[in-house]
């Protein structure tokens, strides 16, 4: 059921103590409740993922979405111009996400309406940071919304270089959704595939599911690329695993 929330742009502490800009949605009750942690998309810390994080607040989680290019334009600049100053330095480091996002996690760990289970979501190559985060931080889900290069190098001449993250797969900690589009070709069907046969084999916990006639993006309502069945459906697979697994009551 949807409730109040509040929402409101906020700093946390990320990597190396630094401060960065973050927005937050709670709701309005008391809780106590779990956490989500937002990754964006590439695009960057838009209105669109705002709203995402807004959603989740209203589903009973505080949500938060940390400014992964914080460092690379100052507090309100445009996303787009941010984003494309992130590009142009060749991303933001894994490290680097990992001590911001990290950052974000042990901020809602802090809050006071916390039960101290905290999951996170990424769109694009947030979702490839989510696969990241599961491996890397101490978190009790994460959910990768088609994200590319967890499996696989980015081809020659892509506008940001990534490295894959099979090297770590043996790492991962938390349960994790992916949800994907088998028209994408970032990932493809075939990484798809093989990222699935690798945590099979690690004995990983994770679930997929696969959408025809969805291909990437198809969560972003603003964007030509959106699919509504995927996107519908996809929303309630994302619903199911945060109540399974950040909706425990400390006793």
């Amino acid at each position: 059921m949807l409730g109040d929330l509040t929402a409101a742009t906020v700093s946390l502490t990320g990597d190396g103590g630094t401060e960065i800009e973050a927005y937050l949605a709670r709701p309005t009750d008391a809780g106590p409740r779990g956490g989500v942690v937002v990754i964006h998309h590439m695009p960057g810390y838009d209105a669109a993922t705002k709203e995402i994080t807004r959603r989740f607040a209203a589903l009973g989680y505080d949500a938060v979405m940390p400014n992964l290019y914080s460092r690379e334009a100052p507090p309100g600049a445009d996303p787009s111009d941010a984003a494309a100053v992130a590009r142009s330095r060749g991303g933001v480091p894994d490290d680097r996400a990992v001590g911001d996002i990290g950052g974000a996690v042990g901020f809602l760990r802090g809050l006071d309406s916390s039960n101290g289970r905290v999951g996170v979501i990424g769109y694009c190559s947030g979702g490839r940071q989510s696969v990241l985060m599961s491996a890397r931080l101490d978190i009790e889900a994460a959910v990768d919304c088609y994200g590319a290069f967890v499996v696989g190098d980015s081809p020659e001449g892509f506008p940001v270089p990534m490295s894959n993250l099979v090297g770590l797969l043996p790492e991962v900690r938390a349960p994790l959704l992916g949800l994907f589009g088998n028209e994408d070709q970032h990932p493809s069907p075939a990484q798809v595939d093989e990222l699935d046969r690798r945590l099979t084999e690690l004995d990983k916990p994770h679930e997929f599911h696969r959408y025809d006639e969805a291909g990437h993006a198809f969560f972003a309502l603003d964007r030509i690329a959106y699919r509504v069945r995927a996107a519908v459906d996809g929303w309630e697979k994302v619903e199911d695993f945060f109540a399974r697994h950040l909706q425990h009551r400390p006793s």
